[in-house]
């Protein structure tokens, strides 16, 4: 099957486009631009910069892609967006390139859905399998885990990170971390407990959750923050081995901007 591009587009001859790519109407793909096999640009989606993207991805219209990252400090400089595979933007997404004042890269993993009007600022790095619904924004620097679902309406602010398996209310406002497989909503967001469903889909033994669960609630009760906590040997040796609460220890005690509060 060759490739079908619709002769109102506007493709680069340098752009590197793999089998069975269709670009739709009106869509514009920069000379900097790689698109995977199998991917699909509907109509009016521009893809500029340099912006790689992998196999099966599906763009739907109005998407921007690539674009100059919303900083004072960018200087034209040719950093990056690298999209995995597999992944759905819904209409109005749009993708700022990185920054060197980070990894010059803005990163995407694979099987993530993007509803409409999401935004994904320059140096964010998200995981893979997550779904965003719509109109929530990523700040710059932002790092979302694997399988990350977020309600609609949230903003992220610059430089958070979200565990992965983290399950955040719609309407949400983030300025901390949220630790693995926390759940939150709030403006601004708060702690509500750990996401168990979450949890049981991915397979966990319930011996392994039902730690993590108390854990996560020894931990809330306690005058310490949660930093302190961890930092506490006598506080984890009851729960020794379990490694879902060792990740969740060694995110916290790796947390730059602090870890939300408990509702």
């Amino acid at each position: 099957m060759s490739n079908l591009i619709h002769e109102t587009a506007i493709v680069s001859p340098e752009a590197k486009i793999g089998e069975n790519v269709s670009i739709g109407a009106y869509s514009i793909i920069g000379p900097n631009v790689s698109i995977g096999d199998g991917t699909v640009v509907h109509h009016h989606v521009t893809i500029e910069g340099h912006t790689t993207i992998g196999t099966d991805n599906i763009f739907f219209q109005y998407s921007s892609i690539g674009a100059d990252p919303q900083d004072l400090s960018y200087k034209g400089e040719p950093t990056r967006v690298v999209i995995g595979d597999k992944n759905v933007f819904r209409e109005f997404v749009s993708i700022h390139k990185g920054t060197l004042k980070d990894r010059e890269e803005t990163t995407i993993g694979s099987n993530n859905f993007f509803m409409a009007y999401v935004h994904m600022g320059h140096d964010v790095v998200f995981g893979s399998n997550c779904i965003i619904a719509n109109s929530t924004n990523f700040a710059g620097h932002v790092k979302i885990g694997d399988r990350v679902i977020i309600g609609g309406g949230t903003n992220v602010s610059q430089f958070v990170s979200l565990g992965r398996g983290a399950y955040i209310g719609g309407a949400s406002a983030i300025d901390r971390d949220i630790p693995i497989f926390g759940t939150a909503y709030g403006n601004r967001c708060k702690l509500k407990g750990i996401n168990i469903i979450g949890l049981r889909r991915q397979g966990y033994e319930k011996k392994d959750i039902s730690e993590l669960v108390d854990f996560y609630r020894t931990m809330e009760a306690s005058p310490l923050s949660p930093r302190a906590f961890v930092d506490h040997p006598e506080n984890l040796e009851e729960f020794a081995g379990n490694q879902l609460i060792e990740e969740m220890c060694d995110g916290i005690r790796k947390s730059e901007v602090g870890i939300a509060p408990f509702i």
